[in-house]
């Protein structure tokens, strides 16, 4: 197994992060610092991160969390029995809503990676009354200062002059992405919360509770995975 999957595999962190890692020569396999992208892992090898043994879980899991606003480390919300788990993506600081968490690094892999396009929807609400020019404005895409969005789903929940209520539904992860786009629309955002993360949806799971994720959800999971293989599969050096 490579050394980035491994370290994935292991629920360390995304497979992007743990070349990163990699690269900045933190990981040791046997004792020795490597640096190269791509090293293989046998059975029996010892590798170590920071100093710290890695080791490969023996079940994933897969905890569903409603993140409050104002919390950015999410670790002492949810459960450390039955093993580490990490966030999947990121929500900001001010952002609340459905978070994913899981000790599975190929899953991690496939629902952040751009690549394949998973959609994310969010309950927003702006500042003054969202007009159909500037639904269409977010169809199109809008020009951000890392590049035009790609095309979003905006349906209108209620509108008034002080303040509009939408669903968005984008399929990028850019940082503080939906913020930007409705700041780059004249309509700054006054509260967000994410609805669904793929096929993981909030639902009525409280503020601050979590849950493990339900069998439908799994398969909904699996079945973009094996979607996504069928589609070419993982970059090369992956």
């Amino acid at each position: 197994m490579r050394l980035q999957k491994y370290l994935a595999h292991a629920g360390i962190a995304s497979r992007r992060k743990a070349e990163d890692f990699i690269a900045a020569g933190h990981v040791r396999v046997n004792g020795k610092v490597v640096r190269e992208l791509g090293s293989l892992v046998e059975e029996g090898d010892r590798v170590e991160l920071a100093g710290k043994r890695v080791t490969l879980p023996i079940d994933h899991r897969y905890l569903v969390l409603h993140k409050p606003a104002k919390v950015m480390t999410v670790a002492s919300l949810v459960p450390r029995e039955g093993g580490r788990v990490v966030p999947v993506g990121r929500l900001d600081y001010d952002t609340a809503g459905v978070l994913l968490l899981t000790n599975d690094g190929d899953l991690a892999h496939l629902l952040t990676h751009p690549r394949y396009g998973v959609e994310k929807t969010y309950r927003a609400v702006v500042q003054g009354r969202l007009q159909g020019d500037d639904v269409k404005r977010f169809l199109a895409g809008i020009r951000l200062d890392d590049g035009k969005s790609g095309a979003a789903k905006v349906r209108v929940v209620r509108a008034s002059s002080a303040s509009s209520e939408l669903d968005v539904t984008i399929h990028e992860g850019r940082n503080r992405q939906v913020r930007r786009m409705f700041d780059a629309a004249d309509h700054p955002v006054l509260s967000l919360v994410r609805l669904r993360f793929g096929p993981i949806a909030l639902g009525d799971l409280r503020v601050g509770r979590w849950r493990e994720a339900t069998e439908k959800e799994l398969a909904d999971l699996r079945a973009l995975q094996r979607a996504a293989e069928r589609d070419g599969g993982e970059e090369s050096g992956e």
